[in-house]
């Protein structure tokens, strides 16, 4: 599909043929140059600019016109809406009679009929509007002659495209011409400055965009007020959305306002949040975009490399400030995005290691966060302590025992067991017994570790409230835990507080199978080697697993 726009004619009322000098002036102009044009420019006139005259009436022969003016406009030239086309010479008029010269006295030619009108020294103009005489080429000669005198001509304005066989010819017409100009630019500086016609126009709805010129096209688009062409920009910029470029189509998005292509760009972050912070085009984004994204609940990264890639950041944005990179003023360049870190979900050995000897964190703050660690009940931070979870969809769980019991003491050991799954989740936390003796509180640490290098992934210090029932009580952690297939893995809970219910008839594979696609998750669990406070897959502690898919 083709789309070929704005090389529009102008149409006239009436045929050329009665354009004739001798017209009356109750018939309505077949140029009225009153009027704006076909875009809201003034129109174009089909008259010779004159040269340096005097004050007076001029009367444009395509209407019979009358315009009070002052002193003319000097220049003359395609610069003041000539065509292409149009001959500007100082030879005496007798030398072209088709063409009529244009005296000091401001009678003006039309060229659009060919045809001519004089301008009474009566000071009724609307008198000399109505008397052109078709013998008004003997009144030219009676004007006084002058070697400034310009010729000038124009090519009628209406059907002009007619005149031309080709798509170049229509160009060059319009080049630097003021027919169906819509903008204008304004060249030189001072008394020497030119207002240049232009046309802006789409002559193909075909459009070829690559990674190079999206943006560039999309800007002109945006400015241009062009729809189809900024749908095509944005639906590519979908098509070709990766982790490494999320960021850098994110901040464009912002500045253009494409708010469908903004959220897209998020998601992906939330998706690929490691990948994205590790591109290249991270470092380039503005302040307000790492706010935005520092800001979501759904990112799907530990805290302790959101803070790295910050860091990360900072160092770039001091550089483009022309600061040194230190500490001061690389927290001076985050400013508020700072306080969106959310150093709480960090471990304490996280924290010890990065943040607390970066030197962006103040030493009150340092001190509250290990205090925040350290101590319970757990002081107030000043800093967010609200999990972050990238997890869409349905929670599950499962549950390893089929029967409970009571009494299962508690002296500082963690009951822990062993387990692996056959397909990626994400554990957020487990349920676990409460007291038998009535309602009762309990502190607890949970971990998950990577059974081979004996890494903690996730862990939470916090404390639960039970009701003295055999029911499981749910226990979360500051961030979900990615678990994959087939790998080794031991769940860890440390208790402190009376005596507990457990559970024991324990089942070594337990099967979770999703309602609505049927997808099945397999646990299995085995012993954990080492002190486990007696947890085994028969009896113990930990019953519950929560996670998503």
């Amino acid at each position: 599909m083709r789309c070929c726009v704005c090389l529009f004619q102008q149409s006239l009322q009436c045929s050329p043929s009665k354009m004739a000098a001798g017209e009356s002036n109750s018939r309505s102009s077949c140029l009225n140059l009153s009027n704006s044009g076909p875009l809201g420019n003034a129109p174009p006139s089909n008259s010779a600019h004159s040269s340096p005259a005097s004050n007076g009436g001029t009367m444009g022969a395509a209407g019979g016109i009358n315009r009070s003016t002052g002193n003319s406009n000097p220049q003359s030239g395609p610069e003041n809406g000539g065509g292409a086309e149009s001959a500007v010479r100082s030879t005496p008029s007798a030398q072209n009679p088709s063409r009529q010269p244009v005296g000091q006295s401001g009678a003006t030619s039309g060229a659009a009929s060919n045809m001519t009108a004089t301008s009474s020294s009566s000071s009724s103009s609307s008198s000399s509007a109505s008397t052109a005489s078709a013998d008004a080429s003997a009144a030219v000669p009676s004007l006084p002659s002058s070697p400034a005198s310009v010729l000038v001509y124009r090519e009628p304005v209406y059907n002009w495209q007619a005149t031309k066989s080709t798509v170049k010819e229509r160009f060059a017409f319009l080049f630097n011409n003021e027919v169906l100009s819509d903008v204008h630019f304004l060249v030189g500086k001072g008394m020497g400055v030119q207002r240049i016609p232009a046309h802006r126009f789409l002559y193909s709805d075909e459009v070829q965009i690559g990674p190079e010129t999206v943006m560039t096209t999309l800007y002109t688009a945006k400015k241009y007020a062009v729809p189809a062409l900024e749908a095509h920009c944005v639906e590519f910029l979908k098509k070709n959305l990766r982790a490494d470029n999320a960021f850098m189509l994110l901040t464009q998005a912002r500045l253009f306002d494409e708010p469908q292509l903004a959220s897209l760009c998020l998601e992906n972050i939330d998706k690929n949040t490691a990948d994205a912070l590790a591109a290249e085009g991270f470092t380039d984004i503005d302040l307000d975009t790492l706010m935005a994204v520092l800001e979501r609940d759904t990112l799907g990264v530990r805290e302790v490399r959101l803070f790295v890639a910050a860091v990360r950041w900072a160092d770039a944005e001091a550089q483009r400030q022309q600061l040194q990179p230190t500490p001061e003023n690389k927290r001076r360049v985050l400013g508020k995005s700072l306080s969106l870190i959310r150093f709480p979900l960090m471990t304490i050995e996280e924290f010890a290691a990065g943040p607390a000897q970066s030197g962006i964190l103040t030493d009150r703050e340092v001190v509250s966060l290990f205090l925040h660690f350290t101590v319970n009940p757990k002081p107030h931070v000043e800093f967010i302590d609200r999990p972050r979870c990238c997890l869409r969809g349905k929670e599950c769980s499962i549950t390893r025992f089929s029967q409970v019991e009571s009494r299962w003491g508690y002296s500082g050991t963690s009951d822990r067991i062993r387990f692996s799954v056959n397909r990626r989740i994400f554990v957020v936390g487990f349920g676990l017994y409460g007291s038998i003796h009535g309602p009762t509180d309990y502190q607890v640490n949970i971990q998950i570790i990577h059974t081979d290098s004996n890494t903690v992934l996730g862990q939470n210090d916090t404390g639960f409230s039970c009701d003295g029932t055999a029911s499981t009580f749910r226990v979360m952690f500051k961030e979900p835990v990615e678990i994959l297939p087939s790998v080794n893995y031991i769940a860890c809970a440390t208790l402190k507080g009376p005596d507990s219910h457990y559970g024991t008839k324990g089942m070594r594979k337990v099967t979770h199978e999703a309602p609505a696609t049927g997808t099945k998750t397999c646990f299995t669990f085995c012993y954990a080697a080492g002190n486990n406070n007696g947890t085994s897959v028969e009896d113990g502690q930990i019953p519950e697993v929560i996670f998503y898919t």
